[in-house]
């Protein structure tokens, strides 16, 4: 594992010798825009390791993606490499459809300790709720990023991560999401504490994500890549493409459907992703991810 490589993956070429704000908020952008989120090993036979050199081997030398497990603590890694203090932590995901967060931890995130504050660092979450920039761990202020503006609302010791949403612009108005999902001024993400955390705490968690049959993970095959001005995502057959802010606090949200043919290509020149067996696109499950 050489850090020099790790940067040559995501295109960083700049300084590192000083642990500041700057500098891990430039890493963490090219790490979103070179990295996928995706859980396409679980649809095309591969089991998902929560292993630091095994994730290191599938990011960086073979120019795949990961899920939060993979890409934080890979991020955990970087940052630690650098002299950053870092602490894993746990969220529990929400999920708008059932109106819940999920019963059990099944998201890691990371807090970093940068003179004298606290930062939440996670490149793992994807999609429109993928954090641009590490947050400043307060609680009740707006801070706006290109995605939107993110926020932290803290009770009786549990954080919760909301992001207020924009309007949407989909030029094709057969494929918007429910009313009740279109309706929605404010999205909660997760919630999590400050208790660190193991890895090891997160084996079980690892495993059942991949493997149970209700398992959101299980039921959609997804693969979203932050861009310049916007965000990616395949999920089953559907490519969705977003502009953020694309004019008066709007997203323009574009879909299409593709053929079992275009699969191949298409993860090779939107994400950068070639796969070394055969991929079964999978969406079975009705929750929304956007």
């Amino acid at each position: 594992m050489d850090i020099k490589e790790y940067f040559a993956r995501i295109s960083y070429q700049g300084s590192y010798n000083k642990p500041d704000l700057n500098t891990m908020s430039d890493i963490f952008q090219h790490h979103i825009q070179a990295v996928p989120f995706e859980n396409l090993s679980i649809h095309c036979g591969e089991k998902i390791e929560l292993d630091l050199e095994a994730t290191y081997d599938k990011i960086v030398r073979k120019n795949r993606g990961g899920w939060c497990m993979e890409n934080n603590y890979l991020l955990s890694w970087v940052l630690k490499t650098l002299g950053y203090e870092v602490t894993l932590l746990a969220a529990k995901v929400y999920f708008p459809e059932h109106n819940a967060y999920a019963e059990e931890n099944d998201h890691l995130l990371l807090k970093v300790a940068l003179n004298g504050k606290s930062y939440i660092v996670d490149g793992g979450f994807g999609m429109t709720y993928q954090l641009w920039q590490p947050m400043e761990l307060i609680s009740g202020a707006d801070q706006p990023q290109t995605p939107g503006v993110f926020r932290f609302q803290e009770e009786n010791g549990i954080w919760y991560l909301e992001k207020v949403k924009r309007k949407q612009l989909l030029p094709n108005q057969s494929d918007s999401t429910s009313p009740s999902v279109e309706e929605e001024v404010c999205r909660r993400v997760y919630l999590f504490t400050l208790q660190p955390r193991d890895i090891e705490e997160f084996r079980g968690c690892n495993t059942h994500l991949q493997t149970a049959p209700d398992s959101l993970f299980v039921t959609k095959s997804v693969c979203s890549l932050q861009t310049p001005g916007g965000v990616r995502a395949l999920v089953g057959w559907k490519l969705t493409e977003v502009t953020y802010n694309y004019r008066d606090n709007m997203d323009l949200v574009e879909v299409r459907m593709l053929t079992d043919e275009e699969i191949e290509k298409t993860l090779k020149e939107k994400f950068n992703i070639t796969l070394d067996k055969k991929f079964i696109p999978v969406n079975k499950s009705r929750l929304s991810l956007f």
